[in-house]
């Protein structure tokens, strides 16, 4: 998990001092196929900001690309025609498999736009399907790599219910009294609830997230939740934490992935303060737009660190400590939900982050030819 924040917007960088390059043009692609091919071209496709997907379709009204494509507002077409018909289309992909299709739409192509089918698209296809493999690889190896600067206060949290229940066995060995005995039974039973409970949820932590598994997830409740995962990793007993959660907020996305996300973000904030420091929570939604801010008041961030935060490895802290790969992640998750992510930092006064995700993302246009 890294210690830094994402990038600063281009205004945000012209009032520092910081040039960019003009952004090309995206591309604007049509994807032909709506089963797993064409699935595993919109996970990846729609991350990558120079590429404008113009629309999906298949023959058969119930492909899965389908559902994939509302929920990240890609628009569903019924015909090829319309969707080729489309203005400015650069590129045509064809995931369909069907000899014939390649043909038929070399004959209706725009001149100005090029196809990518046959072998040509079952190639393309094995090297999507690699990169979200290695996606999911990176995601769940920065997690295992987080829980073991979580090691000093999973012993602590262990520590404590175990010293316990070896004085109550030790007590119980010498005692006569039947109502002192069951008495320590029962805190037996409650230390031994606790440690359970911590083994659950480290166990539930780790475990390598299921592809595909989107819901409504509730937001406040899976804060709550990388609360209690964050503080192995960080002394929260040391911090002002403040929850500013708006009732009944919820996104459509992988309750898993959202958990780390929050645990990612959480343990970075407290890592940037010291003791009496604020960690402030909140979440709205607002006019069809759901909102999660993390806040700090520490160390905040330099311009030079925010322009990097996004580079795969690269991280701010000391070797062993850190794997470069937290908000490289991070990202892709938001950007997978259809979100985006922010932040507003200013060094000695802190960061905050926060992440916008739209609501109604299941709902996309369907169009029907007349």
């Amino acid at each position: 998990m890294t210690n830094i924040s994402p990038t600063i917007s281009h205004s945000q960088a012209e009032g520092q001092g910081i040039e960019h390059a003009p952004a090309p043009p995206p591309m604007r692609v049509a994807i032909i196929g709506a089963g797993r091919g064409g699935t595993a071209l919109l996970d990846v496709l729609h991350q990558i900001g120079t590429i404008e997907i113009l629309g999906i379709t298949d023959k058969d009204p119930s492909a899965p690309g389908f559902q994939r494509a509302r929920e990240i507002n890609v628009t569903v077409y019924d015909r090829v025609d319309d969707l080729i018909k489309r203005p400015g289309l650069n590129l045509v992909m064809d995931v369909t498999g069907d000899p014939a299709m390649g043909p038929a739409l070399k004959e209706q192509l725009p001149g100005d736009a090029d196809l990518v089918s046959g072998q040509a698209a079952r190639l393309l296809w094995t090297l999507v399907q690699h990169e979200s493999t290695l996606q999911t690889g990176l995601l769940h190896a920065e997690k295992l790599a987080g829980i073991g600067s979580f090691a000093a206060g999973i012993a602590h949290d262990m520590n404590n219910p175990l010293q316990l229940i070896l004085g109550l066995a030790e007590n119980l060995t010498d005692e006569v009294d039947l109502d002192v005995v069951h008495a320590q039974a029962r805190d037996i039973i409650d230390a031994v609830k606790r440690t359970t409970a911590i083994c659950r949820d480290l166990t539930s932590y780790s475990r390598r997230t299921s592809f595909r598994q989107d819901c409504l997830v509730n937001v406040n409740g899976k804060l709550d939740e990388a609360l209690k995962i964050a503080r192995y990793a960080v002394a929260l007993q040391y911090i002002d934490v403040r929850k500013l959660y708006q009732p009944d907020v919820v996104v459509q996305g992988n309750p898993d992935e959202l958990l780390h996300v929050f645990v990612n973000l959480i343990t970075n904030a407290v890592q940037a303060m010291e003791h009496h420091d604020t960690l402030t929570l909140e979440t709205s939604a607002v006019a069809g737009t759901t909102q999660v801010r993390v806040s700090d008041t520490g160390c905040g961030m330099t311009p030079e660190v925010q322009s990097r935060i996004f580079e795969v490895f690269f991280t701010t802290k000391p070797p062993g400590k850190g794997t470069g790969l937290g908000l490289y992640n991070i990202k892709n998750v938001i950007t997978r939900m259809n979100g985006s992510i922010g932040v507003e930092s200013h060094v000695g006064r802190g960061s905050t982050f926060t992440l916008t995700f739209h609501e109604g993302s299941g709902v996309a246009e369907r169009r029907t030819a007349s």
